[in-house]
């Protein structure tokens, strides 16, 4: 019990920690350059395609605010006594992710690192990112409850890879001290998996209760 008591605030600790790992990613950003952190090698897609860096830059940018907007959500007491805070950051992070964020995942996942199957495995998250938020939503106004609060956390599964990708990213490379382009293929695909069948494997559990 006292166990059970002590999750939230772990979760919250270890999101915490994460999450600002990814704003001190995020400010290698600032000011705006293409020259810098993880496009140094992406200087080919800067040179030669027109509108890589501002759709690098958008989904950079857009998802610091869809992890936290996506983290609000999932708190008790906004749900049962902020219902309308729930409401409007759920409008926001759907509109984010749907006009923003997953968009700009699908064109820089189109010219990704690693090759044909880390494209394969970037573009199709960001498409499953678009389905599952778009069935949340219409979900939740067909007053769908179960539904949108299974899409919602299938969404929020994939949201949680920027965090996720990079946490297999250190370990692999800590352990394994893989080539980069091997690397890439690798996490491109564990960096969101695992999260969806973890996902899956709770609601597979919640409809046997």
């Amino acid at each position: 019990m006292i166990k059970r008591a002590f999750l939230p605030f772990i979760w919250i600790a270890v999101f915490s920690y994460f999450f600002i790992l990814m704003i001190k990613l995020t400010w290698q950003y600032i000011p705006l350059r293409n020259d810098v952190a993880f496009l140094q090698i992406k200087q080919t897609e800067v040179n030669e395609i027109p509108l890589y860096l501002f759709f690098f830059y958008l989904h950079v940018y857009s998802a610091l605010f869809v992890l936290m907007a996506g983290f609000t959500q999932f708190s008790n007491y906004i749900l049962e006594k902020k219902i309308n805070i729930h409401r409007n950051i759920g409008k926001f992070y759907v509109f984010v992710v749907l006009f923003l964020s997953a968009p700009s995942g699908f064109f820089i996942g189109i010219f990704a690192n690693g090759g044909f199957y880390s494209k394969i495995s970037f573009v199709t998250l960001s498409i499953l990112w678009f389905y599952f938020t778009f069935k949340g939503f219409t979900s939740i106004k067909n007053k769908s409850l179960k539904d949108h609060k299974a899409f919602m956390l299938r969404s929020f599964a994939l949201t949680f890879s920027a965090v996720t990708l990079r946490f297999w990213k250190v370990v692999l490379v800590y352990l394994f001290h893989p080539s980069p382009m091997d690397l890439y293929q690798i996490i491109a695909w564990i960096g969101w998996i695992p999260n969806l069948l973890i996902i899956e494997y709770h609601l597979y559990n919640q409809s046997k209760k």
